[in-house]
């Protein structure tokens, strides 16, 4: 299934968390339409979660955040749940920003997407910046599926 037809699929979903994802996007500078892509994708707007959980108990709330790198805050689609995936995208952005200060914003936005799924550290070029994400795609699927929501009101 495409990106965009996830995420159609998804939107009623995400719709749930609008108001709380615009917040967030607004107070951590961050597109609300890439949080919904990322929300999209993770946690198919919770509807992919078990008991807020996904990634084998390994990640928490809509925003997956890894219980292996992070002490999730919050609960699953509260304010600051989403407030703690916005910080972690900027924090992954400004990563890659130091590692590949020459790469364009657009490039650093998929850098990021890509080190949020995986960490910066995973990253070694730009042509292979999803080489090592889950599916092999995560940062043109969420950037895919952000072009949607912002289509849609985000």
């Amino acid at each position: 299934m495409a990106s965009h037809e996830m995420a159609e699929r998804d939107l009623p979903y995400v719709d749930k968390y609008k108001g709380r994802i615009t917040s967030a996007g607004q107070k951590h500078g961050v597109d609300p339409a890439v949080l919904g892509g990322i929300i999209s994708r993770e946690s198919r707007g919770g509807t992919g979660l078990v008991n807020s959980s996904g990634d084998n108990g390994n990640a928490h709330g809509l925003m997956q955040v890894d219980k292996r790198c992070h002490s999730p805050k919050g609960a699953c689609g509260s304010q600051e749940h989403i407030d703690q995936g916005a910080q972690i995208l900027v924090g992954s952005y400004s990563d890659v920003e130091k590692k590949y200060p020459h790469w364009t914003k657009e490039q650093k936005l998929k850098g990021a997407l890509a080190a949020y799924n995986m960490g910066a550290g995973s990253i070694s070029s730009y042509e292979q910046v999803d080489a090592k994400t889950t599916g092999g795609d995560y940062s043109n699927d969420v950037a895919a599926r952000a072009q949607y929501f912002k289509k849609h009101g985000y």
